[in-house]
């Protein structure tokens, strides 16, 4: 896991990519600090994330939030067999929250995903999008990322999936934020200490 002089170098690299960035320490500063960054107004897509339910944020242990929650219409819409404007209300929040799969020491972020339903809102759809990060995400540079994805995180969601009836997971899209040009759209919460997978 890196180092907090090398979380506070990955922080630099981050902001000279044009995101901003938020370091913590540990779960209850993360959940803290993502709310920090949310208004009652706006629509929040979470992304589906161990890390956003190691936060509170998500799953049977989440707390009331302020915010209006998406995923309980977009799950009503899909189970009235409205796939389309599922989509179409998915890929454009005002806010996605979600984690990512690895971060480069040059702050490169990697994104892997079997559906893709959150890199479009991840990449431009969003308003604004808030990552929350652990440290044992940093890889030295994107072999690694590509590395951590296939041999570490698709393991896993694979046998999440399988836990919850599924057929297993796939990595089919991938995305790479080499950087921002909107000015403050991208928000990093960066623990010090490990988050999530």
């Amino acid at each position: 896991m890196a180092s907090p002089a090398k979380v506070a170098a990955v922080a630099r690299a981050l902001r000279r990519r044009g995101l901003d960035v938020e370091t913590v320490d540990g779960a209850s500063a993360a959940r803290a600090a993502v709310l920090r960054h949310l208004r009652p107004s706006d629509a929040v897509l979470e992304a589906t994330s161990e890390t956003l339910k190691e936060i509170g944020l998500v799953g049977e242990a989440s707390s009331p939030v302020p915010y209006r929650r998406l995923r309980p219409e977009l799950d009503r819409l899909a189970r009235e067999g409205l796939r389309d404007e599922k989509r179409r209300r998915g890929a454009s929040p005002d806010v996605i929250v979600g984690s990512v799969h690895a971060v480069t020491e040059a702050g490169e972020v990697l994104i892997a995903s079997g559906s893709g339903s959150q890199l479009g809102p991840y990449g431009y759809g969003a308003g604004r999008v808030i990552w929350v990060v652990g440290a044992q995400k940093i890889v030295r540079d994107l072999a690694d990322g590509f590395r951590r994805i296939q041999e570490f995180a698709v393991h896993r969601e694979d046998a999440r999936v399988r836990r919850l009836g599924g057929d297993g997971s796939v990595v089919n899209k991938l995305l790479v934020v080499f950087g921002e040009h909107q000015p403050h759209r991208v928000t990093v919460v960066l623990s010090r200490s490990r988050l999530g997978v």
